[in-house]
């Protein structure tokens, strides 16, 4: 009998979906090697592989056949082909650039254990896509807005309830999570601001008038459900989005991935208020091996230093928080911050507030399946850094965050 692969989906799934992969065809007991291959948008390989024994049937199902020490990750893993792809190239990142077409997986066979591999027996491609059938993608320029809305189909006339994402302070728009966010259920609107067409290139300081601007984009949209919108924030992205909550109206829930309470970075205005940055120590950056930077203690503790003005006034916000942590030690200390907030929110009498806290997963919580990226590009210092995250931890987080996230919207942007 001649091995084949078979996957179900068999062709075609939503990255964020687990996907069953079966070799059939085997020997009893045969050993094999499994490869997955991933080829990004700019051909930049990211591979992982994984041993495996098949049962005395001749059979291999990974969603009950542990792999074996000697590959990139061993036990019962059955999405490990994927969680585990690393790049070829240090330090690269997986991105995807264009949501309207399919990441290509290939996944090979191969006979034995050990490397190189043995004998090619078997192998099959698959198509990860960011887009459901059905869900329509939108370029916005509306007034000083760029972005891109995300619309799920629209089989009856009942609105949706709106998100806006808004991404870490590397510049551009990332549309990945807005997408899959979609698919779910949810308008969304994955919004740029800077270094994204005619937005500012290095801005010297973000103003929440913008981020107002998104806000009441949204909630006129038809298919948007008011009166409020949640915000989906990661890193920088989180501390605006809190502080769009401490001073604008109709934020109604806040998700914050691995974020501050502080304001970072530059300055960020509102009327005739400016919040500054929140100080950092370059004194205190350390380089390590391959002119790595940790920043563990760079960053002044907001919560520590006497009339410290770069803490976001979240007394204010009538939002729901959640707080989602990774234990950035060596980037932000975003548990830290998370856990002295609710302290203080507590102690205001103040209960709209929860924290999911997920050790060893680093600063970087993206949705199921993409590859963790431990170490960083960050804007100041300009160099690589280390941003933590183990790399079965990570997947777990990731797998367990996703629906948390959604559930928390659906919640309290479906009560109003």
């Amino acid at each position: 009998m001649v091995p084949s692969v078979h996957l179900s989906p068999a062709t075609c799934s939503l990255f964020d979906e687990p996907l069953a992969i079966a070799v059939q065809g085997l020997g009893p007991w045969q050993q094999v090697t499994l490869r997955m291959s991933l080829w990004d948008e700019v051909g930049e390989l990211l591979q992982a592989c994984a041993c495996y024994q098949a049962g005395d049937d001749a059979g291999l199902d990974l969603t009950c056949c542990p792999a074996l020490p000697g590959g990139s990750f061993s036990g019962l893993e059955p999405m490990g082909l994927l969680w585990a792809l690393q790049p070829q190239k240090p330090f690269r990142r997986l991105v995807k650039r264009d949501v309207q077409t399919p990441f290509l997986l290939q996944l090979e066979v191969f006979e034995g254990h050990g490397e190189p591999p043995g004998r090619l027996l078997a192998q099959v491609q698959h198509k990860r896509v960011f887009l459901r059938d059905g869900v329509r993608r939108v370029p916005v320029q509306e007034g000083r807005i760029r972005a891109t809305l995300f619309l799920p189909p629209t089989p009856g006339e009942d609105p949706f309830p709106g998100i806006i994402d808004i991404h870490g302070y590397t510049g551009g728009l990332f549309e990945h999570r807005a997408s899959l966010l979609a698919n779910h259920g949810f308008v969304t609107l994955a919004l740029a601001y800077f270094k994204y067409e005619n937005l500012p290139q290095e801005p010297t300081e973000l103003h929440l008038e913008y981020f107002e601007e998104a806000v009441n984009y949204m909630l006129q949209h038809p298919q948007v459900k008011g009166p409020g919108v949640g915000l989906l924030g990661y890193s920088k992205g989180a501390d605006l989005s809190l502080s769009m909550a401490a001073f604008l109206k109709n934020i109604t829930a806040i998700a914050s991935l691995n974020g501050p309470v502080a304001n970072t970075v530059i300055p960020l205005c509102y009327k005739d208020k400016t919040i500054p940055p929140l100080r950092i120590d370059e004194q205190q950056v350390k380089v390590i091996d391959s002119n790595i930077l940790d920043c563990s203690k760079a960053f002044t503790d907001p919560f520590q230093a006497p009339g410290n003005q770069s803490l976001i006034p979240l007394e204010k916000a009538e939002a729901q928080l959640l707080f989602i942590v990774g234990q950035d030690d060596h980037v932000i200390k975003s548990e830290y911050h998370a856990t002295e907030a609710c302290k203080y929110l507590q102690a205001q009498g103040k209960e709209n507030f929860q924290i999911l806290s997920y050790p060893g997963t680093g600063h970087c919580i993206d949705p199921p399946f993409f590859p963790l990226y431990p170490i960083g590009k960050r804007l100041f210092p300009h160099k690589w850094a280390i941003w933590d995250g183990e790399l079965g931890a990570y997947s777990k987080a990731q797998v367990h965050a996703w629906p948390q996230i959604q559930a928390f919207f659906n919640k309290y942007l479906n009560d109003n």
